[in-house]
């Protein structure tokens, strides 16, 4: 009876966890939408009109009036701006997993609330990273697919080269391995702090410095591998090394602090 008593426990802080992170769940979802649609907008609307406007203008003495140009609708403007919003997406991760998350639930008790009711403390991190980790992939993952196409397909128009940041990072798995680099760090910070502001200053920080800290350690890869995907995965190697050592301190710090 015992054991039949203790079942429901995992299903129901899966329930509770879903209702707490719904609005962070609903910015992003909107957020990889945004980008989607913006990036299908530029492939699809933007980038043939310019290449229009240029077919034009080769055979017209004088500029038309309809290809003036404009920072604010550059096709390769707006594409930069939407790469490096996505290359240093990871801070803002951080910060959120830090902050509400982690930090917040065990300032206010709440998590220790649910270690006595039947979930570990490490079922309960192992949930609530399951909750945040899936979505944050999946979103990150398309972004960087339809990033990825879009680049290769309008290279013409888009003049921004791939050894740069605001290409490289978005371009392939090196995107979602970076969010999944901040929620590991920002979890590390809030079981490390327990508290929700410190927390999520912390862990912006960090992530911050880590991602301007890779920026130098792939650069000289650029050089000796040459081939965008050898230099991407291995970019993407050392990331996913950091996250796996930051989910191990962050369990086996919370365990030291659960006893």
């Amino acid at each position: 009876m015992a054991a039949l008593s203790a079942a429901p426990a995992p299903v129901s802080a899966r329930r509770s966890l879903h209702r707490l992170h719904r609005p962070a769940l609903l910015v992003w979802t909107a957020f990889v939408l945004l980008a989607t649609g913006w990036l299908l907008w530029l492939h699809f609307s933007e980038v043939p009109a310019e290449r229009a406007c240029r077919a034009a203008q080769h055979s017209a003495a004088d500029s038309l009036p309809g290809c003036a140009y404009s920072a604010f609708t550059d096709a390769n403007n707006l594409f930069n701006v939407l790469g490096e919003t996505l290359s240093w997406s990871a801070v803002a991760v951080a910060a959120w997993a830090g902050a509400a998350l982690i930090g917040r639930e065990l300032e206010s008790g709440t998590a220790r609330l649910a270690w006595t009711q039947s979930v570990s403390p490490a079922r309960w991190l192992a949930v609530k990273l399951t909750t945040a980790a899936l979505p944050l992939l999946a979103g990150g993952g398309l972004s960087a697919l339809v990033f990825g196409l879009v680049w290769t397909a309008d290279r013409d128009a888009l003049v921004t080269e791939w050894t740069w940041d605001r290409v490289f990072i978005p371009r392939g798995p090196l995107l979602p391995a970076l969010l999944l680099l901040g929620l590991a760090v920002g979890t590390l910070a809030g079981i490390a702090l327990r508290r929700t502001l410190p927390a999520l200053a912390v862990a912006a920080a960090v992530t911050l410095l880590i991602r301007l800290y890779l920026r130098t350690a792939w650069q000289p890869l650029h050089g000796t591998l040459h081939g965008f995907w050898p230099v991407h995965l291995a970019a993407t190697a050392m990331v996913l090394v950091l996250t796996a050592a930051a989910f191990g301190g962050a369990f086996s710090l919370l365990r030291r602090r659960a006893r």
